[in-house]
C-alpha cells in the first residue's frame, strides 16, 4: 500500500552526532550541542523538558536562574581576566529559549556562542534539578528525623562529648555534623559525578565522629549497631570505605587485648593506644581509593546509611509520604584528622580538586581549548 508523503525536501533526515549520543546514553554534561531548528521548536522543548514559557512567572524564573548559573561559572571557574569572554548573547539574552538555539548552531565548526550557551544550559539543568528535588524540599523535616536517633547516643557532659549506650561510653576527640550543604556545593558535587542530575548526593546530612584511636573507631561502630542506627539492611553497600583499619589485623589485636581491657578499672586510654601501635605495626592502613578527589594521606570508616523518613501533616499534598534518605557515618582516629587538615588530604584542597573536574566536565575539550587560545593568541586553535 502506498503512504502519501509530506511535502517537504527532508522528509528522511538523521541527525547522525545527536541521536549517537541519545542511543550510546551519553551524559547531558558531556554534550558538545543541541538539534533544535527554531524558536517554536525551542519553545516544544523547553514544555516538554517542564517549563511552558506561556504559563505566568516561567520566562522569569528561567531568567533568574540564567543568571544565577553565569553568576556560578564565573566565579566558580573563570579567572577574573576571562570573565568578560562570554559573548553578550549568552550572557544577557533577550529570551532564555534563546540560549536552546544558540546551543545548536555551528555543531560542525568551534563556535564560541554554541559553547558558552552549552556551559550555561549545563549549569542550569544542575539548577533546575535542585529547585524541583522532594528531598531537598522537605530538608528540614528529614534532618530532624535523621538526627532524633543519632542524638539518643550522642551527649555531652562539662565541655567534652561522648558516644554511649547502656553498656559502653567512648570520649570523642571531635563531633561535626554536617546538616546541609549549600546550594552551589550540592551544584558543584553534580557537575563532577559521571551520573550528573541522576546522582544522589550523599552527604547533605552526616555525622563525622573522630575517636583518638583506630579501635575504638571500631567499638564506636559495635555501639552504632547495637542501637540499630547502624545494621547490614540500612546501609548502601557499595558506598562501603574503609580506609582507617585492617580488620583481620584489628581482631588479632583486640582478641589478645581483651582480657586487659574488660579488666581495666576505669576507661583504659593508655591500652588503647598500646593497641594501636601493634595494629599500626602489624598492618598497613587499607589504601582503597573509589573517590578520585580523595587524597591517599586521608584515612577513614565511611557508611551511607538509609533512614527512613516520613513527612508530617502539615507537608500538604505530600503528607504521610514515606521514602529513604541516605546520610553519612565517618568515623576516624585523631591522627587521621590531624592528617585531613593539611595538605593533599585537607579540605581545601579535596573541594579544588572538585572544582577542577566540575569544569573540566562543563566547558567540554572545544571550550577548554578556546579558552586557552584566547590565553596564548600564538597557540593554534
Amino acid at each position: 500500500m502506498d503512504w502519501p508523503l509530506a511535502k517537504t525536501s527532508r522528509r528522511f533526515a538523521l541527525n547522525w552526532t545527536y541521536l549517537s549520543d541519545i542511543a550510546q546514553g551519553v551524559s547531558p554534561i558531556d554534550l558538545q550541542g543541541l538539534a533544535l531548528r527554531n524558536l517554536a521548536d525551542a519553545r516544544q522543548y523547553a514544555r516538554e523538558y517542564g517549563y511552558d514559557v506561556d504559563q505566568p512567572g516561567v520566562t522569569d524564573y528561567l531568567r533568574a536562574i540564567q543568571q544565577e548559573a553565569l553568576g556560578f561559572v564565573r566565579s566558580q571557574f573563570l579567572k577574573p581576566e576571562q570573565q568578560g569572554l562570554i559573548p553578550p548573547e549568552v550572557a544577557a539574552p533577550g529570551d532564555p529559549l534563546e540560549l536552546l538555539l544558540l546551543a545548536s548552531h555551528s555543531t560542525h565548526r568551534v563556535d564560541p556562542q554554541r559553547l558558552w550557551a552549552c556551559t550555561l544550559l549545563k549549569v542550569m539543568h544542575g539548577l533546575f534539578y535542585i529547585d524541583n528535588n522532594l528531598k531537598l524540599r522537605h530538608f528540614e523535616t528529614i534532618r530532624q528525623q535523621v538526627f532524633a536517633g543519632l542524638d539518643e547516643v550522642l551527649v555531652e557532659r562539662e565541655g567534652r562529648s561522648y558516644l554511649r549506650d547502656g553498656l559502653l561510653e567512648l570520649p570523642l576527640v571531635h563531633v561535626e555534623r554536617k546538616r546541609n550543604k549549600g546550594r552551589h556545593s550540592i551544584l558543584l558535587k553534580l557537575l563532577q559525578k559521571p551520573e550528573y542530575v541522576a546522582a544522589d548526593i550523599h552527604d547533605h546530612l552526616g555525622l563525622r565522629l573522630t575517636l583518638q584511636t583506630r579501635v575504638e573507631c571500631l567499638l564506636a561502630l559495635e555501639l552504632l549497631r547495637r542501637a540499630h542506627l547502624v545494621s547490614a539492611s540500612n546501609l548502601e553497600v557499595s558506598r562501603t570505605r574503609n580506609t582507617l583499619v585492617d580488620l583481620d589485623a584489628a581482631k588479632q589485636v583486640f582478641t589478645r587485648w581483651r582480657a586487659l581491657l574488660e579488666r581495666s578499672p576505669g576507661y583504659p586510654q593508655a591500652l588503647l593506644q598500646r593497641m594501636d601501635e601493634e595494629l599500626a605495626a602489624l598492618a598497613p592502613q587499607p589504601q582503597r581509593r573509589d573517590n578520585p578527589h580523595s587524597a591517599a594521606e586521608f584515612h577513614s570508616l565511611q557508611l551511607t546509611v538509609r533512614k527512613m523518613i516520613q513527612l508530617p501533616p502539615e507537608a500538604g499534598s505530600e503528607a504521610g509520604c514515606r521514602f529513604f534518605f541516605a546520610y553519612e557515618i565517618q568515623l576516624l582516629d585523631a591522627a587521621s584528622l590531624a592528617q585531613s587538615q593539611q595538605g593533599a588530604a585537607s579540605h581545601e584542597a579535596y573541594k579544588q580538586r572538585q572544582v577542577e573536574t566540575a569544569r573540566r566536565r562543563v566547558f567540554g575539550p572545544q571550550l577548554l581549548a578556546w579558552l586557552a587560545g584566547q590565553a596564548n593568541p600564538q597557540a593554534p586553535a
